[in-house]
């Protein structure tokens, strides 16, 4: 099979694949292609009726089915209506129909083509909340919101606005040829000699349609990604003067979209005209060959064919431009459905259990990211009892956080075991791992919506108040939250942004306070936190850290001395192990940690944060 075969099967497959889509809306997109149907036939019956009109100029008094007797026992009315009256009445009647026919089409199509959209971001947005981690390492945000708004308006474009195309000019087509072969079967085989020259042309077109629109996507994607990533980063970009910068990369992005954009509009452009002439110097042949074999013919039926073989151009031009949507939407849709394809986070557990212990055991493990031959951590074995708490420190890329993200099994490791109350993590089903799971980060995430709904977010929704306020009050964010306007019915802002650093920390740590998890881990969870706020969340962390088995990865050292044991990594191995006083003995590692976070014999300073 050649590459061009190739590509041809290809689309198709992704066009049928497509049209699946379509499925759930069969009982509408029928209404949809009857009324195409209607708004198509009348095509040639505006055409036809100039026979009549032509014919009634010179003899008004002539009626519409003189030659037909039969009609005057079916509707003698009709059959005596003079041609001055029925022309009139007739182009009336076939407005009318017409409207009915573009109504339903329209309008139904319409239904579909919005309910396909919907159906399509639906799924993608699912779909992106099953994925697994890798994929979101290795895709930035702009693209995969990209595929999300612009992508799902290309594919609808391919799958209800290029199907109306097909399907009203393709039967308006059909109808107006079947006139003029029972009009003049002869003159109308010259039509068809052109068939295969369009077909030729189309072909050729939609290869080029098909390329620029995947490159057009790309570079959407860009646009996309850049300016998302300045929204995000305001703060940064404005400190740091990084406006100019920003804007020369926005416009680079831009102005390649752009560039793309016009490829293809230049091939349209060049395109549709050179189709154009094709048809038109066809339809110069036939209006001399209707002139040279008029025969016996009036003027009407010459005017009348004509007239019908006239309006063939436009229905086969546009028939012929679809191919550019059908190719955009292949397009978007290949780009879909690879996201769609991609494999949802491994879940093979089978193990739900309603309450754990919380005794964490790591044997032995290894691990490195997928796609990557460098180990991130190496022969990593260590217990941790029901309610003791376990310290990592180290310098940042040690793997500390790596190791915290196979726990809840965000990655999956493949040498060694982590066991949690004696079973494997990958032998829990994820949901009910999780559950048994609290974590809080540094980089901490809010939804712009209210507080209390921030606090009791996903499987907490729908706590009671008072659960909500007791968890606040834990996590001292009940004193700044009862001064807000609403209190807990306020807003706080895309990502918490009318709240300080410390505030949101606050409101995440309430989180974790209130899902009330026997393992509870804290990345930097109090890096954000001033002095006094720090006090008060340490006070509320030692009180709930009792009876939970909690790991404190790069903690503050007040953390860090009051934890039962404390692991010190580099380059992904425990280099050292024991109590805060064991360590310092021992004067190594972790003893120069802890001079240099005290050598200016003020408040300890954060350790290093883990990449």
């Amino acid at each position: 099979m050649t590459e061009k075969d190739s590509n041809v099967s290809s689309s198709l497959a992704i066009y049928l694949r497509l049209l699946r889509y379509v499925k759930p809306y069969m009982g509408l997109f029928s209404v949809s292609i009857l009324g195409f149907a209607i708004f198509s036939s009348t095509q040639p019956m505006l055409g036809y009726i100039l026979k009549y009109f032509v014919d009634g100029l010179s003899n008004p008094d002539a009626t519409l089915f003189a030659d037909a007797p039969w009609l005057a026992e079916l509707a003698p009315w009709v059959a005596d209506l003079k041609l001055l009256l029925l022309v009139p009445l007739l182009i009336i009647l076939i407005a009318v129909w017409q409207g009915v026919g573009s109504f339903l089409g329209n309008y139904y199509l319409a239904r579909v083509s919005l309910g396909l959209v919907h159906d399509l971001r639906v799924a993608l947005f699912n779909n992106l909340l099953r994925l697994p981690n890798r994929y979101f390492d290795s895709h930035n945000s702009g693209h995969l919101i990209s595929r999300i708004t612009f992508n799902v308006t290309m594919v609808t474009g391919a799958a209800t606005d290029a199907i109306k195309v097909v399907i009203r000019e393709g039967l308006t087509v059909i109808f107006l040829f079947a006139t003029l072969l029972w009009m003049n079967w002869k003159l109308t085989l010259v039509m068809v000699a052109i068939l295969p020259l369009i077909a030729l042309m189309v072909s050729s077109a939609s290869r080029k349609f098909r390329k620029q629109s995947n490159k057009i996507q790309a570079a959407m994607g860009d646009v996309t990604h850049v300016a998302s990533e300045t929204i995000q980063g305001y703060r940064v970009v404005r400190s740091f003067g990084g406006e100019p910068y920003e804007q020369a990369r926005f416009l680079r992005a831009s102005q390649g979209n752009t560039e793309k954009q016009l490829r293809m509009t230049k091939t349209a452009a060049v395109y549709t005209p050179m189709l154009q002439l094709v048809i038109f110097s066809a339809m110069a042949v036939l209006m001399f060959l209707v002139l040279y074999m008029r025969g016996d013919a009036s003027a009407g039926d010459l005017v009348a064919y004509i007239t019908i073989a006239g309006l063939l151009p436009k229905p086969i031009r546009q028939l012929s431009e679809v191919s550019s949507t059908v190719q955009k939407g292949v397009a978007g849709a290949e780009s879909i459905f690879e996201q769609l394809d991609e494999a949802s986070e491994a879940d093979k557990g089978t193990i739900e259990r309603e309450c754990i212990e919380g005794r964490l055991q790591v044997r032995d493990l290894n691990f490195k990211y997928p796609g990557s031959d460098k180990p991130v951590l190496q022969n990593i074995s260590f217990e941790v009892e029901p309610g003791q708490v376990v310290a990592l420190v180290g310098r940042s890329g040690s793997g500390k956080s790596t190791l915290a993200n196979l726990i809840p099994r965000f990655y999956h490791h493949e040498q060694g075991s982590i066991l949690l109350d004696g079973v494997d993590v990958e032998d829990y089903t994820l949901r009910n791992l999780r559950r048994h799971i609290a974590l809080v980060t540094q980089h901490v995430t809010l939804f712009n919506d209210t507080v209390r709904n921030n606090i009791a977010y996903g499987d907490l929704a729908g706590a009671p108040l008072e659960a909500v306020q007791q968890a606040a009050g834990d996590a001292y964010a009940a004193e700044f939250i009862e001064k807000m306007p609403q209190g807990y019915d306020t807003l706080v802002g895309e990502n918490g942004v009318l709240l300080s650093g410390g505030q949101r920390q606050r409101l995440a740590i309430a989180r974790a306070l209130l899902k009330d998890a026997p393992v509870l881990i804290l990345d930097e969870a109090t890096s954000a936190l001033d002095t006094e706020s720090e006090r008060h969340i340490q006070a509320a962390l030692d009180q709930v850290m009792q009876g939970r088995t909690t790991l404190v990865i790069a903690h503050r050292l007040t953390t860090i001395e009051k934890a039962d044991l404390i692991l010190v990594m580099d380059q992904g191995q425990i280099v050292e192990r024991g109590g805060h006083a064991e360590l310092l003995a021992q004067n190594g590692y972790y003893a120069r940690l802890h001079a240099k976070q005290f050598e200016d014999g003020s408040q300890p300073a954060a350790v290093e944060q883990d990449a």
